[in-house]
This record gives C-alpha cells, sequence and structure tokens, in this order.
C-alpha cells in the first residue's frame, strides 16, 4: 500500500521525511491530521520526534502488512507486535516503541479518532539498571584523548572544543550543538555557556578555563566570532570549511568514535562518556550530589549515568 504526505502544515516542523503511513490516511482526513499534529505540536523535542517517529513508522508498517486497520487495533495486537519486538531488540528500546505507540493512540484518542487506547493495558518488558553501563574515562585517558587531536586543522580545533566543552561543562550533547555563538560570551571576569535544555530551558555555567582555551582557538581561526545568529559547532564541506548547518548528534558520534580511535581508546566510547567522565571526576575531586550543577541534576537518570548503584 502506498503512503501519502499531507503539505499543510510547515514540514519544518516534522521529522524529516515523515510519511503518513497507510494505516493512518486510510482512517480519513481527521486521523491524519491528528497524527500530523502529534509530531508538530504535541512533541517539542526533536530527538523524541525523530524516534517516536520510528517507532510508530514501524509499528504502522507491521499492521499494514497483516492487513489491520486502524480501528481493528486492539490491546491484543499491540501486545502481539511488542512481543515481536522483545526478540530482537533490547528491553530499554522495545519499551521506547511503546511508550511512542501509546502516546500516539492516546493522541487519537483525545481527537476523537478513537474511542480507546488499545495499547494503554500493555505492559513492556521488564528492564532495571543496577549500574550505569556508560563508559567513564579516567582524567587521564580525557587528557589523552584531547592532546591526541591535531589541532591544525580547523576540523581539529572544532572537535577539541566540543569534547572539551562536554568535558568540563558536564552538558549534554543536544545543548552543546544546540548553541548558537552569542552562547559563549563574557560575563564579570569569566566565560560562560548557555546551553539550551529540554523544554525550552536553559542553564548558564562558567566556564573552566580550558574549555576557555579551546573554543577561544576555534573561534579565532574559524572567524565566526561575529556571526551571532549561526550554529556554534559547525558541520564542514567537501573542502573542509565550516558550513553555516548546525552539527547532528549523528555527526558528533561518528567524530567521537573516530578520535577515540586514533587515541587508543575504548571502542565504546561515546557522547554520554563525556558528561559521565566530568561528573565522576567531580566527585572523586570531593564535590557532593547534592551540589552538583543544575545541568546535572536535571538528569532523569543521573546515577545510572554515573554508575551509581
Amino acid at each position: 500500500m502506498t503512503e501519502k504526505r499531507n503539505t499543510d502544515l510547515p514540514l519544518l516542523l516534522l521529522p524529516e521525511s515523515l510519511p503518513v503511513p497507510a494505516l493512518i490516511a486510510q482512517a480519513g482526513e481527521r486521523a491524519t491530521r491528528r497524527f500530523l499534529e502529534f509530531f508538530a505540536a504535541h512533541i517539542r523535542n526533536r530527538g523524541t520526534r525523530e524516534a517516536y517517529a520510528r517507532a510508530v513508522g514501524q509499528f504502522c508498517r507491521w499492521c499494514d502488512d497483516y492487513g489491520i486497520p486502524l480501528e481493528r487495533v486492539k490491546p491484543l495486537i499491540v501486545a502481539a507486535y511488542i512481543e515481536q519486538l522483545c526478540n530482537r531488540m533490547s528491553a530499554p528500546t522495545v519499551k521506547l516503541h511503546l511508550a511512542a505507540i501509546r502516546m500516539l493512540f492516546d493522541y487519537l484518542v483525545t481527537g476523537h479518532v478513537l474511542e480507546g487506547n488499545p495499547a494503554s493495558s500493555v505492559r513492556g518488558p521488564k528492564h532495571v539498571v543496577k549500574k550505569g553501563k556508560t563508559p567513564v574515562l579516567s582524567a587521564s585517558e580525557a587528557r589523552q584523548l584531547l592532546d591526541a587531536i591535531d589541532t591544525r586543522t580547523i576540523i581539529g580545533l572544532r572537535d577539541r572544543a566540543l569534547i572539551g566543552l562536554l568535558v568540563y561543562s558536564f552538558a549534554r550533547v543536544s545543548a552543546a550543538i544546540g548553541m548558537n555563538t552569542p552562547d559563549y560570551y563574557s560575563q564579570g571576569r569569566r566565560m560562560w555557556f548557555r546551553l539550551h535544555e529540554k523544554g525550552g530551558k536553559y542553564h548558564e555555567v562558567p566556564a573552566h578555563h580550558n574549555a576557555v582555551e579551546y573554543l577561544d582557538a576555534y573561534l579565532e581561526a574559524a572567524g565566526v566570532t561575529e556571526q551571532t545568529k549561526l550554529p556554534l559547532f559547525r558541520t564542514l564541506d567537501r573542502c573542509r570549511a565550516l558550513t553555516g548547518n548546525r552539527m547532528h548528534r549523528t555527526d558528533v558520534l561518528r567524530m567521537i568514535k573516530r578520535r577515540a580511535f586514533a587515541a587508543n581508546l575504548p571502542a565504546s566510547t561515546c557522547c554520554h562518556t563525556f558528561r559521565a567522565t566530568g561528573i565522576t571526576a567531580y566527585l572523586e575531586c570531593g564535590g557532593s550530589l547534592e551540589k552538583l550543577p543544575p545541568q546535572c541534576t536535571s538528569s532523569s537518570n543521573l546515577f545510572g549515568l554515573i554508575g551509581v548503584s
């Protein structure tokens, strides 16, 4: 069955290349409109949109393969789908898929498309985290990684500045790449970072002197200090020159994997590694959980992140 796309709404608000699944389109105009509103208006975080779009799209295609229309989706159908996912996906991933399906159906119910939510009574797999799995580097390993970056090029300066920001500010990668040039600014005698968090919130964090050194070197070489409306961390074109485009989390992950390999560090090193490394170093130096910076305490799973049972 074919899929179609509604172009009445601003597509910039929707996940990239999000089609309206046949399951939804065949249920009528109201269902289609409510489906698009769910992603465009109800879910504000871009990362959540993309993850939920993939999960919902996969479920809709599964229903389509079995010839199940929207009005015939019942708890038993959703439970059978979740059971299949459990055979090939991790428990946290399955729980994310179920949450996306449940939330979409809730939105269809409140929009009077369906009478009830068939996913509300379906339970996901049990998943208990007793110890954090995020790889943590020692202070010497973090230094080894930063020192291994060739800073004779603009890409090296950019990568060192971004990793330094993640390590010394405890920032989430989405908050770091969400920064624009003015979000690195001076106040009094110090430089500060303005980190854009979920829900439109932001935290202003004093910059560590090492991070200041890295950011200043990057900005001076890039010549972007006066470009106040452009992203702080940008992609590169084929000529290895900075573009005006913001880096994506996937770009950062690939970069970190490449840098970790070059520095002979564990292959498990990822975007969350530096946040966990910074927090762990903070605690080892005598810091306390009660006095963690606000950009850390807002984490939904701080204890799991730093490996506290």
